[in-house]
């Protein structure tokens, strides 16, 4: 009898381990994320780049969100907050139920400490110190109430303290890190935590299990992605590859003509996203010969073939662009639209009026004598328009320009379109392309450039005024404006909705109507992702994406 139990027990021992358990039935889901970019630093309160914010995102929550489908505010780890009427104070009500990663209590006091940490200088922040504008300092009221007090009124408060880069770090990680290597052990209190960062090669999240807390647009979904691991594939073709073999399940910035492909693919889904900010655009040097000539300025983009650019270059997955903001950015002002359609024959006649009447040998054309030359900048080098005044007179002003370009976004091959189109009108364009962000501002520096290209991404339009008011740090243009300096200005303190749409489309009109952009495209980021990916969404600034909503059907758990 004995015998036959012992028997009976060991078959029954046997069967349990041939069929697994529901908890064991399948690997945990866990998916790689390809990153285009290897930041030089991944501390959001010290580091500027959109890449970062792809993956800390998700290991951060912030006072407040914004709804990606209405760009609403809603609560995060505020549940309510007032604004006094003057603009100069934000009172928040606080959690009280979120803990850190490390176990540590959210409260007043760790808004505070990181307050502190984002403003002191000793920090070296690029990016979050500014988005707080004019703030004065902090009061805590109680345990879960604290107070932000500015100087001035900043309208945009809210929407930099929806990002990344201001999200909310734990007291006890700052305190046991320093600077240098807090990026390597970040503690939040978002839906995934950090659990290894190895620069070059992979940064890894693996999901909060006690996360309870989220925005209303963070939805649970059936099979939840476990792991995330982050691997970077900087060079632009290896991305649909990488995907197409299994190698990542989902990776931003494809090229378009890969896009073009991958969405004949039925085992991949593409998620082209709207960026909101500044189009792909050239800032136009108004200091510089001949693009300091109002009508010069606007043959250009009379000259220009957008939509062409577009269908050459994007595969049309992004929009013309035809002002200094993208239609998903707020207070965009649509009656800019179709301002400088494509005219050939309006170009040649503006050109003709800034005195360009005449072709060389090259059918380049030129202006013969008696063009008032501004004095070349300190500095120049071949190429400036350093002639005297008699060799001028002589030989004549050919129309030549020169634009710098950096190795992103595709710009390099914008430029070549262009420098082809312009060319058929007697336009010399020569193309100068730099190696990365410190190269293109040193470019800048110098002022010999006729166009440079820079942009930045943001959803609240007062990211305009570090580009375009006199002697703002990005305005590359040159030029000076009071009444401009006014909209923009008073743009940023207004926080009055319908004036700062009047402010704002007041500014865009200008910065339009004195052609100091060539805007080309709109950009949309073109994610690409296994069809097995569930949930895939991004946030309100469109670059980050929405992990907690991340989930896999059971076939791709591997």
């Amino acid at each position: 009898m004995r015998y036959l139990v012992a028997c009976a027990l060991i078959l029954s021992l046997l069967l349990a381990a041939c069929v697994p358990s529901s908890a064991s039935k399948l690997p945990e889901p866990r998916i790689v994320y390809g990153l285009s970019l290897m930041p030089s630093g991944f501390d959001p309160h010290i580091n500027a780049s959109a890449e970062l914010g792809i993956p800390l995102r998700s290991v951060y929550d912030t006072l407040v969100y914004r709804d990606p489908a209405t760009g609403d505010y809603v609560p995060g780890l505020a549940t309510e907050w007032q604004i006094t009427a003057d603009g100069l104070s934000y009172t928040f009500t606080l959690r009280r139920d979120v803990k850190f990663h490390d176990g540590t209590q959210f409260n007043a006091d760790a808004v505070g400490t990181n307050i502190d940490r984002i403003m002191v200088p000793e920090t070296g922040s690029q990016k979050a110190r500014f988005m707080l504008g004019p703030l004065a300092g902090y009061e805590i009221l109680d345990n879960y109430t604290i107070r932000l007090n500015l100087s001035q009124p900043y309208a945009p408060l809210l929407d930099s303290l929806s990002q990344v880069y201001l999200g909310i770090a734990s007291p006890r990680a700052l305190a046991e890190y320093d600077n240098a290597t807090y990026q390597f052990h970040q503690v939040g209190t978002g839906p995934y935590k950090m659990v290894e960062y190895v620069p070059g090669n992979r940064l890894v999240l693996t999901r909060n299990p006690d996360y309870a807390w989220g925005p209303p647009f963070y939805v649970m979904p059936a099979n939840p992605v476990q792991t995330i691991e982050f691997r970077f594939l900087e060079d632009p073709p290896t991305r649909a590859l990488a995907l197409e073999s299994g190698e990542v399940q989902i990776v931003g910035e494809i090229l378009p003509v890969d896009a073009q492909l991958l969405s004949g693919n039925p085992g991949l889904r593409l998620y082209p996203v709207p960026i909101p900010g500044q189009p792909l655009q050239f800032m136009m040097n108004t200091s510089r010969f001949p693009t300091d000539s109002d009508a010069v300025r606007q043959a250009l983009l009379f000259a220009t073939n957008r939509a062409a650019i577009v269908d050459t270059v994007f595969q049309q997955f992004s929009p013309v662009a035809y002002g200094p903001l993208s239609p998903s950015t707020d207070y965009y002002y649509d009656q800019v639209a179709n301002s400088y359609s494509y005219n050939i024959e309006q170009a040649q006649s503006l050109l003709s009026a800034a005195g360009f009447t005449q072709t060389n040998s090259n059918g380049i054309l030129f202006a013969p004598t008696g063009l008032d030359i501004p004095p070349t900048p300190v500095g120049g080098s071949v190429g400036d328009l350093t002639a005297t005044p008699a060799a001028a007179q002589i030989t004549g002003i050919p129309l030549e320009l020169t634009m710098v370009v950096p190795p992103w976004g595709l710009v390099p091959q914008v430029a070549q379109v262009i420098q082809s189109q312009w060319r058929e009108i007697g336009i010399d364009l020569k193309i100068e392309q730099v190696a990365g962000l410190n190269q293109l501002r040193e470019a800048a520096e110098t002022g010999r450039y006729n166009l440079i290209a820079m942009n930045s991404p943001g959803r609240d339009p007062s990211l305009l005024e570090q580009y375009f008011v006199t002697n703002a740090p990005f305005n590359w243009t040159g030029y000076s404006d009071l009444e401009l300096d006014a909209y923009l200005q008073e743009g940023s303190r207004q926080i009055d909705s319908q004036m700062r749409g009047a402010l704002y489309g007041a500014a865009q009109t200008r910065i339009m109507e004195r052609a100091l952009i060539l805007p080309v495209r709109d950009y949309v980021n073109l994610n690409g992702a296994t069809a097995r990916l569930e949930g895939v969404a991004f946030d309100a600034q469109g670059w980050f994406p929405i992990l907690y909503n991340f989930g896999l059907t059971p076939e791709d758990r591997n």
